[in-house]
């Protein structure tokens, strides 16, 4: 770690030259956060314009990358197709006994695919480049079990982010405002980030999105509303049906909600203990619910099925025609297997207890050491802490990596520091881990 008393430079060339040096030759690691302008320049006996200067220097000679309020940060090589964001939710370098960082499920949890891919045909023959995309065994299953009856159009994509991404495609344009959870999924905000459009915070309870927060987003008029209706991520958070219904009332007294899109991104809809939930059944016409089978069946499977209006879904189709084609029809004719096997059927129901039984245990012995992370559903929580960068510290110490909270929020999110914790990966020892998680939470600023 950089001490700024170390520095020996006092013009902007001069500090820029030192810190690319350090850079240079490994003393500063690639990652690395770099102490505040206002710290450096109070070291140094100069003004905080010189050392912004330098630091500009160093942004442009691609040294340094600065990731706003979060700071600056040693520009790494290795990952630079990583977003500024995506980079805030590395582990810490250094020997990990247990990453509870990953937001992943638990690949013990996941179904066997070796029979599935026994029954696969043996050579990729998928016959004609127009055949429908989606498998019609596959398309029945889907439609079967899908949270609302009727869907007018179901798809296949490539995970749930490619459903999300394509069909913000669709409905956003440059400028415009997209409604986002705050916390909410990071590479969301990248997504909006990317298509040139603003991202409108709404607030979470414990029951999911407030419908006051809803209500405020609709008056900037925006094109799309994004929510994670269960296990919500980073939160835990499944929306309740009556929540639902409310935030469905609200888009539709709104001249502007009612020609909004929702998007809905059940990411965990197989292993989260939470009912369906969907405002379809109340706006059909409006939302877009992507259903993934990554926690459940494999993250690498890299399947999510897509249902909504036509209008939509057919346009995510012809787009995709333009690209991929298709999700491939082996791995469609594996998800098959997968979802109807008796085995593979119980190992899912399985996870989805174990799930349960191990955030419930987790945030119960977090209640009892004074950290209420309410009631998390799916495999994540977010757990508060007196200081983020602290409890990060604390818990590298103890050979455990979590998520810093930071990458969760919009740029006007909410400030309240927390970490999250993928609570669905702590398979033993639960006391024990909710000991240093609650003494993580604890622990003052550094």
């Amino acid at each position: 770690m950089l001490r700024p008393e170390s520095l020996r430079a006092r013009s902007p060339h001069g500090i820029a030259s030192e810190i690319a040096r350090l850079a240079a030759d490994g003393t500063l690691a690639p990652g690395e956060r770099l102490p505040t302008v206002r710290a450096i320049a109070a070291a140094l006996g100069v003004s905080a314009g010189t050392v912004s200067a330098a630091w500009r220097a160093l942004a442009d000679a691609g040294v340094i990358v600065s990731r706003g309020r979060a700071g600056s940060f040693v520009r790494s090589d290795r990952s630079e197709w990583l977003s500024p964001r995506v980079h805030e939710l590395a582990a810490p370098a250094g020997p990990v006994r247990l990453d509870l960082s990953l937001g992943t499920p638990d690949p013990a949890m996941l179904p066997s695919l070796h029979a599935a891919f026994a029954r696969v045909a043996p050579r990729a023959d998928t016959g004609r480049y127009n055949d429908v995309p989606v498998l019609p065994e596959l398309h029945a299953l889907l439609a079967e079990t899908w949270p609302v009856a009727g869907v007018e159009a179901l798809t296949v994509v490539d995970g749930a982010l490619d459903g999300v991404a394509r069909t913000l495609e669709q409905v956003v344009r440059f400028g415009d405002r997209v409604a986002v959870e705050s916390p909410g999924f990071p590479y969301f905000f990248d997504l909006v980030d990317a298509l040139g459009a603003e991202a409108v915070p709404l607030e979470l309870d414990r029951d999911g999105v407030t419908p006051a927060s809803l209500s405020r987003a609709l008056t900037r008029a925006p094109a799309a509303v994004l929510l994670q209706p269960r296990a919500q991520n980073p939160t835990g958070v499944s929306m309740s049906p009556d929540r639902a219904r409310a935030l469905a009332r609200v888009l539709l007294g709104s001249s502007g909600g009612r020609r909004v899109t929702v998007i809905e991104d059940d990411h965990s809809a197989l292993v989260s203990s939470a009912p369906d939930v969907t405002l379809a059944r109340l706006l059909p016409a409006q939302v877009v619910h992507v259903r993934s089978f990554s926690k459940s069946h494999g993250p690498d499977l890299r399947i999510a099925a897509l249902g909504g209006p036509a209008r939509i879904v057919e346009r995510v189709v012809a787009r995709r025609m333009l690209g991929p084609g298709w999700t491939s029809r082996l791995l469609q004719t594996v998800l098959v297997d997968l979802l109807t096997d008796a085995s593979s059927v119980a190992r899912v129901r399985s996870a989805r207890l174990i799930y349960r039984d191990r955030l419930d245990r987790l945030a119960s012995a977090l209640r009892r050491l004074g950290v209420d992370v309410g009631e998390p559903d799916g495999i994540n929580l977010w757990m508060p802490v007196r200081d983020e960068r602290a409890a990060i510290v604390r818990l590298a110490a103890s050979g455990i990596a979590v998520a810093a909270g930071r990458p969760f929020l919009t740029a006007d999110g909410a400030p309240a520091p927390h970490v999250r914790v993928t609570g669905g990966l702590v398979s033993e020892n639960t006391r024990l881990v909710a000991e240093a998680l609650a003494d993580a939470a604890a622990a003052p600023p550094l």
